[in-house]
């Protein structure tokens, strides 16, 4: 009997630490795509970013399905969506496309971090409403590290005003509703 009960709550303490996995493993593909982008593995880089997108989606999910939804869930998010959507798809970017430009794209790498934690941070004492106030970095991230594929095709200095564009896109007062 003593096992039994010792399993239940084993498995009882696992569920209520699922999304959080889910959110640790988001981080850590985030963190991942910024070492294989460090090491020029931009198309690595690149796929790492998408897996993270996938982990994102599913901790809220599995969060809100479990009835599992917390405070510090809710910080833990929002420092993987930093990592992952915000330094892992700037670096990508900075690395693959724009680093020749100098100063310049340093500036605007740094910028469009730093917007996107702006917007996190806005986003964690705003209340919930159904809608969201500016892009979420997480769609952000993904197009701008979808924009890899035009690398070839587009000049560095598009780059640069596309950045600046996410990133005023994602401090604005846009309104969006949540899907």
């Amino acid at each position: 009997m003593f096992l039994f009960e010792s399993t239940i709550e084993r498995l009882s303490r696992l569920k209520s630490q699922a999304a959080n996995l889910l959110t640790i493993l988001n981080m850590a593909f985030g963190g991942a795509a910024i070492l294989v982008t460090m090491n020029d593995h931009f198309a690595l880089a690149v796929l790492f970013i998408f897996i993270a997108g996938l982990l994102d989606r599913f901790d809220g999910m599995t969060a809100r399905k479990l009835g599992i939804e917390s405070e510090l869930g809710k910080q833990l998010d929002s420092m993987s969506d930093v990592i992952s959507f915000g330094i892992a798809p700037a670096l990508l970017i900075y690395a693959y496309a724009t680093n020749e430009l100098g100063t310049l794209a340093m500036v605007v790498t740094v910028i469009y971090i730093a917007s996107g934690a702006f917007r996190l941070a806005r986003f964690n004492i705003s209340e919930s409403n159904g809608f969201f106030t500016g892009l979420p970095i997480t769609a952000a991230g993904v197009v701008l590290t979808l924009s890899y594929f035009a690398v070839p095709y587009v000049s560095p200095v598009v780059y640069l005003f596309f950045m600046i564009i996410l990133s005023f896109m994602m401090i604005s007062t846009l309104s969006l509703r949540k899907i």
